[in-house]
């Protein structure tokens, strides 16, 4: 119905519903904003290449966040190296293969409901089970599969939306073809939903990024420089535990919003790369 058609108190009406989501729109923008904006006024001031490039040191009473950045890229390979292969896996047999209705469906209730759970739970039940049962000390081995139980329904869940969108022809097509179904599903399904497939593990990425709660308490709180192999089994704190440590337990707010607007850049270049990788897979 026109504008024109309606009385002047359902006009009044529909022009102060606008009025109102435009200004609930405009404050979220707003705060979204303000909030990256003071980050960034407090943090990129503070960041130097001697807080990139060294190590903390009570010595040289220097503070460098070297070690949190590595350890982020090893909880990274870690967590992603494991739940790839769970996670498609697991959605390749519940779409394209399972046939009991039931069970999928419970499999997808269960997997939307993890979703949901608080992070700090998860850092619970890692540190009850992989720390304490199965004797592994904290550091990066034990926090990256914590990880992976926390984002292994994402990863499920993303890659079944991306494989129900492939058109049920492109299979019928292949199978009447004479290809066999891992064949079909090898050859014409993953390469149709490929892109959301790589769209959802770029965002499981930058979750695990952004992840502290759950690494607290089974990844720990080491500062020290290590390799790969030692930080497997020692304690190793990631940037967003690191800005914990520095922010609540030493004082250091210069480093903390350092560390804060480090964040925000490479979740924004994460998120950006899902983008640019989606649209170009679809082409």
């Amino acid at each position: 119905m026109d504008e024109q058609r309606l009385s002047p108190s359902r006009q009044a009406y529909d022009r102060g519903l606008r009025v109102l989501l435009w200004l609930c729109a405009g404050l979220t923008c707003a705060l979204l904003v303000f909030l990256i904006g003071y980050i960034f006024y407090r943090g990129l001031g503070n960041i130097t290449w001697e807080l990139l490039s060294t190590q903390t040191s009570y010595i040289k009473d220097t503070i460098g966040i070297l070690p949190n950045i590595l350890n982020t890229l090893y909880i990274i390979l870690v967590a992603m190296a494991i739940v790839l292969p769970l996670g498609v896996g697991a959605a390749i047999y519940l779409t394209e293969y399972a046939a009991n209705h039931r069970l999928v469906s419970l499999i997808e209730f269960a997997t939307e409901t993890l979703t949901g759970i608080p992070s700090i739970i998860f850092g619970l039940v890692g540190m009850l089970f992989f720390v304490q049962k199965m004797r592994l000390q904290a550091g990066i081995l034990a926090g990256g599969l914590t990880l992976v139980v926390m984002i292994l329904p994402t990863i499920v869940r993303t890659t079944q939306e991306s494989l129900k969108t492939v058109p049920q022809s492109y299979r019928e097509g292949a199978l009447g073809l004479g290809a066999g179904k891992w064949h079909m599903v090898r050859t014409v399904v993953l390469p149709n939903a490929v892109d959301g497939i790589v769209t959802g593990c770029i965002l499981a990425v930058g979750r695990i990024v952004g992840e502290s709660a759950a690494l607290l308490f089974t990844a720990g709180l080491g500062l020290v420089l290590n390799g790969f192999f030692t930080a497997l089994n020692a304690s190793s704190a990631t940037l967003s535990v690191a800005l914990y440590v520095y922010a609540n337990e030493r004082g250091e707010t210069g480093v903390a919003f350092a560390i804060a607007a480090i964040l925000m850049i490479l979740t924004f270049l994460i998120n950006l790369a899902a983008n640019v990788v989606g649209r170009k897979l679809k082409q």
